[in-house]
């Protein structure tokens, strides 16, 4: 099985993610990807979760927090600013607030919670994933290409479903049982009740968003996970120990793809040391790669002779993953 045979057979997997160490290559598969989905007459949105991306680095396009920006016909690259997305909330919040209660302005008290909670380590987060969920229950492009935050960004953004999940669940309670009690309540308690139907209107609105983002991420028909491997000892034991976890949220893993192999040809060649001590050490990296991963590697990336920036070279790495 190949790389490229994964995606010819399995055309319903739509919602493509790399996932691995920082610095491994990523992103680069991820731009490369879609730009060759691109090629083949597929319209496609690669975007970055990282709040570190380097979509505009490997482009050379300045794409951060501009929405989906057209790179070349059908493919489409995006950004997502964080801040401008916590900003947004704050803004939702204090005209919810001034709406339900009437007021002309947020109370100081209620403005320095919202600033506060608006500096939550987990905020940045939370407003990327939020995002993401409004990128992909749009349903515009025919491939969505997530570019992944290293490893343990990751395993948090997958739970963070199960998170949210779990506490709209408690607060929809909290709410039904406040319905309960207020339907006992006086007449002149009708607008209130009214007001805590549209709260919970909004909570199961919520609920439904997420719930719908986060079973593409579990979904073995619609969803390929690709993790992004090196041979050097330290990163087969990470990425071994990351697929056990991964596995643990129900992940669909689809293969492993093993990046910067220095071309063997070398070894006949006249080579500094360093390098042919690096040849030895890799040889004995890929056997191990080869015995533990077996027929799971879908591809071998050789190491490309400059960094993967602009189209000529995001398409050359396109032809060494899927074949010119």
């Amino acid at each position: 099985m190949s790389l490229r045979k994964v995606f010819e057979e399995h055309p319903e997997r739509r919602y493509i993610m790399f996932g691995g160490k920082g610095g491994l290559g990523k992103t680069t598969f991820s731009a490369a990807t879609a730009f060759w989905l691109a090629q083949q007459g597929y319209r496609v949105l690669v975007f970055s979760v990282d709040p570190q991306a380097s979509l505009s680095d490997i482009f050379q396009r300045d794409i951060f927090g501009k929405g989906a920006v057209e790179i070349i016909p059908n493919l489409y690259a995006q950004e997502i600013d964080a801040d401008q997305r916590i900003k947004e909330y704050q803004d939702t919040i204090r005209a919810k607030i001034r709406e339900m209660y009437g007021l002309d302005q947020v109370p100081e008290e209620i403005e320095n919670y919202i600033q506060a909670a608006a500096a939550e380590p987990a905020m940045e987060e939370s407003a990327i994933f939020d995002a993401v969920v409004d990128i992909v229950v749009s349903q515009e492009y025919d491939y969505y290409i997530y570019d992944l935050v290293p490893l343990g960004h990751a395993l948090y953004y997958l739970s963070m479903a199960s998170v949210y999940d779990e506490w709209i669940d408690k607060i929809t309670a909290l709410r039904a049982e406040m319905e309960e009690y207020a339907q006992v309540a006086a007449i002149l308690q009708r607008k209130k009740e009214l007001e805590e139907d549209a709260i919970l209107r909004e909570l199961q609105y919520i609920k439904e968003r997420i719930n719908k983002s986060s079973s593409i991420l579990t979904d073995r028909e619609r969803t390929a996970f690709f993790f992004v491997v090196i041979p050097e000892e330290m990163a087969i034991l990470d990425t071994k120990k990351a697929a056990g976890l991964f596995a643990k949220y129900n992940v669909p893993l689809s293969g492993y793809i093993v990046n910067r192999v220095i071309p063997e040809s070398l070894a006949s060649q006249e080579i500094p040391e360093y390098l042919r001590h690096r040849l030895a050490m890799q040889k004995t990296h890929l056997a191990t790669i080869q015995r533990e991963l077996g027929d799971q590697v879908l591809a071998y990336i050789p190491e490309l002779e400059r960094d993967i920036t602009g189209l000529p070279m995001i398409e050359k790495m396109a032809n060494e993953m899927f074949g010119g």
